[in-house]
């Protein structure tokens, strides 16, 4: 097998290094708020179901949230969630 295909096949499975998806931060930041807002969610008094049709997401938003599965979730929907969840966030 010649280096020239193998280094094709490889750009193949390697995104582009400019993929918004790649952004380290933006996962760093959605990966916070995850975290916070799957606590929220634990200690609520509120349904799933009804924190997400309080925020005007699909309720299958936040159970893909309770999964683990972040890649489903923008910030802004999380951060959708957190203020739903608490309005009134303490200045920490």
């Amino acid at each position: 097998m010649s280096t020239a295909r193998h280094s094709s096949n490889a750009e193949l499975l390697d995104p582009p290094r400019s993929c918004p998806d790649l952004d380290v931060r933006d996962l760093e930041k959605r990966t916070r708020l995850m975290r916070i807002v799957t606590r929220l969610i634990a200690v609520s008094d509120l349904g799933c179901r009804e924190i997400a049709r309080r925020a005007g997401l699909p309720a299958q938003k936040v159970s893909d949230l309770l999964s683990g599965r972040l890649e489903h979730l923008s910030v802004e929907e999380l951060q959708i969630l957190y203020r739903t969840i608490d309005p009134e966030p303490t200045a920490h």
